[in-house]
């Protein structure tokens, strides 16, 4: 029974040492998703209502893909969705390429 309140105790005391804040770190496509943001912004010169964030997809052992769908707004107030597709060497992180597919919503 000692034994037990002893591993208790130092598992207590490792995580009191060490707090994990998950909310602090940013998810792995944060930086693709800032960079779609702002390329969205620039071609088509209209503001970013709504992102989301669809998912990632491994192509090759040297090129993934991250997904987007950004909600746009005209300067005219014309409101449409782009799917933003950014493709990057994961062990390097050099960007590859960024595609748009506009959509309707």
């Amino acid at each position: 029974m000692k034994k037990i309140w002893t591993v208790a105790l130092l598992t207590l005391a490792l995580i009191l040492s060490n707090p994990v804040n998950p909310s602090s770190a940013a998810p792995d496509y944060a930086r693709w998703g800032t960079l779609a943001v702002k390329e969205t912004q620039q071609k088509y010169n209209a503001e970013i209502i709504d992102y989301k964030h669809i998912g990632r997809t491994q192509i090759k052992p040297k090129l993934t893909e991250e997904k987007f769908k950004l909600l746009v707004r005209s300067k005219a107030g014309r409101e449409f969705g782009v799917f933003v597709m950014v493709r990057f060497n994961p062990s390097t992180n050099k960007l590859q390429t960024i595609q748009f597919l506009e959509t309707n919503a």
